[in-house]
């Protein structure tokens, strides 16, 4: 009797130091799910979006400023 309740705990103790392993695994390396990823994927597509929006903004900015600038005329 001693030996069966024995196993029972020694049973119950690797079931309960598993189940904070496989949660501690999840949250450091297990991979994320599919939606997570996609998520994540979309939001890196509409930073590079809005960067690249940004970046002919900008462009477009220096553009219209040489244009604006009059030159003296050169006088001999």
């Amino acid at each position: 009797m001693k030996k069966l309740a024995a196993l029972i705990l020694l049973g119950l103790v690797c079931v309960y130091w598993s189940v904070p392993a496989t949660a501690q695994m999840r949250a450091n390396g297990a991979p994320e799910s599919r939606e997570s990823r996609k998520a994540e994927k979309k939001q890196q597509k509409a930073q590079k979006k809005y960067a690249k929006s940004q970046q002919r903004a900008e462009k477009k900015m220096l553009k219209t400023e040489r244009k604006g600038t009059k030159y003296p005329s050169r006088q001999f």
